[in-house]
């Protein structure tokens, strides 16, 4: 089947839908010409000086209206050429101004509706009202999965009035790929492929969304001592781990001993007998919820007071071992059931291999004096840094924020307030930011962290915690004030690369920054990488990463 999808040079609709929550294309090399990227209303005014090689103005805020050019009393977000698929819509902030979309240099929109519209109907009629899946709306922020393909060219106009803050993310092909150009209609077989991946969406986490013919099995209980290890999963030869299911009683501890918990034990994962595991994170991380057991749902992973899941699909040629690591104290029983297909190597030798990684702070061979407050490349913060020929598919974050509020500002900050003084303490401004294969201006500039995951509006209570099937947030605190989770996966909109990847999220706040207020970040992330090439992050000591785990001083 993957093989088949290698050779894949010609997309109906239907297949292009697919590919929302198809994880065995994730394995497929990407091809010299495939690039992703995101279009956004980014702050222009951040800019890359070619002639001084430093970055000017790079963490410029005014993040609501930028654009490519104006035509006319309307902006230009978006123009590209084909072959290629816009994946995703989101904006913060639509209104009633138009959007206009054009395919393949046609002289007439196949999208021309109010801007605020779009995330309901198609041209007034059809999906994506009737899909609430492929188009969450997660805490006002607005999001339409609704794929719309193009042969030569598209290009998006907003137009005067259409509101503030947009990302289109997008994927381009190589010229000989042939896709099925999006008319602005949704005939029957559209709408079904469309309504079988919104079940699938909705379905996430439960085992009937896969294909399991001719899978196996394995059903393992292991007690992990103190200060050891044990082994979940040890199979030599090749095939791929297509869902990973743990069970403990962690659920029943009290969210204190959760937190250290989840933190204290890793999971680690090694593919064709490498000596450095391709997975490793703390327990929680891996699975999307750092403080604590944190119920939520995505495609991918999730989790609940009895178990966590996996649904990442993980191919090896000569072997696969899955371990659990406990730095505790005391020794925890842990049950998995791990979903596998035997294959032959002639089928795994050449797919990608599954990584995740957890760090904090870690920036490898950067020159962090540029990263510093003064330095050029202020205020990124490096999610991920590798080499080679990969796919970039999400990353899940843990944020550790206090602020010591003033007795005096106590009442007057929880309105919501827009002055310095009251949002101070709001982390979520950071835009993502993604370099590949060396671009020395990012293709994915944000505008927002919120915005990136895809929610809007954060640094206004209340703080509420949803899930999605490509976006959560499983925890925040009431008032934002100590620990957030919050994760987004890149499926149908992963990010190719062919030589490296480096990815950014701006981080504005020091980690000690001011006598008894903190922001500290760790970061799980999620990417496929070329078999036998290793990645540069190794794991972390418990003491580090206990650090994160502070308890809220602000118990409310």
């Amino acid at each position: 089947m993957t093989q088949a999808k290698q050779e894949q040079q010609s997309y109906l609709y239907k297949d292009i839908v697919r590919r929302l929550y198809d994880f065995e294309s994730l394995t497929v090399p990407p091809q010299a010409g495939e690039k992703s990227g995101c279009f956004s209303s980014f702050d222009r005014s951040s800019v890359y000086n070619a002639e001084t090689g430093l970055y000017e103005n790079w963490g410029a805020n005014n993040d609501g209206g930028g654009f490519i050019r104006k035509e006319g009393d309307s902006i230009v977000a978006m123009e590209l050429d084909g072959p290629g698929v816009i994946w995703r819509f989101w904006s913060a902030l639509p209104e009633d101004g138009n959007i206009r979309i054009y395919i393949d240099h046609a002289d007439t929109p196949v999208i021309n509706q109010p801007f605020r519209d779009y995330f309901e109907k198609f041209n007034r009629e059809g999906p994506p009202a009737n899909f609430p899946n492929l188009s969450p709306t997660l805490s006002r922020g607005r999001n339409s999965f609704i794929p719309i393909p193009f042969q030569k060219h598209c290009k998006v106009l907003l137009d005067k009035g259409w509101g503030a803050y947009y990302h289109i993310t997008y994927t381009s092909f190589p010229s000989e790929v042939k896709l099925s150009s999006f008319d602005g209609r949704i005939d029957k077989e559209s709408a079904i492929a469309l309504a079988e991946a919104d079940r699938v969406l909705q379905q996430r986490g439960i085992d009937s969304f896969l294909n399991t013919e001719g899978s196996s099995l394995e059903n393992v209980t292991v007690s992990v001592p103190a200060g050891g290890k044990a082994v979940l999963f040890d199979k030599q030869g090749a095939g791929a781990i297509s869902m990973i299911r743990i069970r403990t009683d962690l659920g029943r501890k009290s969210e204190e001993q959760q937190r250290i918990l989840v933190r204290q034990l890793a999971i680690l994962m090694k593919w064709d007998n490498e000596v450095d595991p391709s997975v490793w994170a703390p327990l929680g991380d891996f699975f999307g919820s750092a403080p604590g057991i944190k119920p939520y749902r995505s495609l991918p992973l999730g989790m609940n007071e009895h178990e966590m899941y996996s649904y990442w699909y993980m191919p090896f040629s000569e072997g696969a071992r899955i371990e659990i690591e406990n730095d505790g104290t005391q020794p925890c029983e842990i049950s998995a059931d791990i979903r596998y297909f035997p294959l032959r190597a002639s089928h795994t030798n050449d797919l990608l291999r599954f990584h995740a990684k957890w760090h904090r702070d870690d920036y490898l061979d950067l020159d962090m004096e540029r990263f510093k407050e003064g330095g050029d490349r202020w205020p990124d913060w490096p999610l991920l840094l590798t080499k080679g020929r990969g796919r970039f598919c999400g990353v899940h974050l843990h944020v550790y924020n206090t602020w010591e509020k003033p007795d005096e500002e106590a009442e007057t900050w929880w309105y919501g307030r827009w002055d310095r003084k009251t949002i101070d303490w709001w982390w979520g401004e950071g835009d993502e930011k993604f370099f590949v294969d060396g671009e020395s201006f990012p293709s994915t500039f944000g505008t927002g962290s919120e915005d990136y995951i895809g929610y809007a509006w954060a640094a206004e209570p209340p703080f509420p915690m949803f899930d999605s099937a490509f976006a959560s947030q499983p925890f925040i605190e009431l008032d934002a004030n100590g620990h957030t989770s919050v994760s987004r996966f890149h499926i149908c909109d992963n990010i190719p690369f062919m030589n490296s990847f480096e990815g950014f999220i701006e981080k504005y706040k020091e980690n000690q920054w001011g006598p008894n207020n903190q922001c500290l970040y760790a970061s799980t992330v999620y990417w496929y990488q070329e078999r036998c090439t290793s990645d540069d992050y190794r794991p972390v000591s418990v003491n580090d990463r206990l650090v994160t785990l502070n308890t809220r001083r602000d118990k409310r």
